[in-house]
């Protein structure tokens, strides 16, 4: 496995921009743009390996690498005592636990 290989790299379109556009979640922000989404990935592993060099001729220590990253499905929310109490009324009238209820309401917004 190449070293860039371990980085999640991603392609997107830009409605702004009206291109599309690469980075790499985390460590690279917006670096490449481009109306072919073929070379625009290309010219992300170019600028990957780039960094990569770079960093290793300085004596930087990479950043964690994302693509083998292991997800536990948890994680902390702090919302504030407002937004808590509204959550969990919401989650009373569904007839869902707080999490559950806040689980499908993340499910729907970010995945549709």
């Amino acid at each position: 496995m190449r070293e860039r290989d371990k980085y999640l790299k991603i392609v997107e379109w830009s409605e702004e921009d009206q291109c599309y556009v690469g980075s790499v979640p985390g460590w690279i922000g917006r670096c490449c743009h481009g109306n072919d989404e073929t070379k625009v990935y290309k010219e992300l592993c170019q600028i990957v390996d780039e960094w990569i060099e770079i960093y290793k001729k300085d004596g930087i220590k990479l950043p964690q690498t994302t693509v083998e990253r292991v997800y536990s499905g948890k994680f902390v929310l702090r919302t504030g005592k407002e937004l808590h109490e509204v959550l969990a009324i919401k989650a009373l009238n569904a007839g869902d636990s707080l999490n559950t209820y806040c689980v499908k309401k993340l499910r729907k917004t970010i995945l549709g």
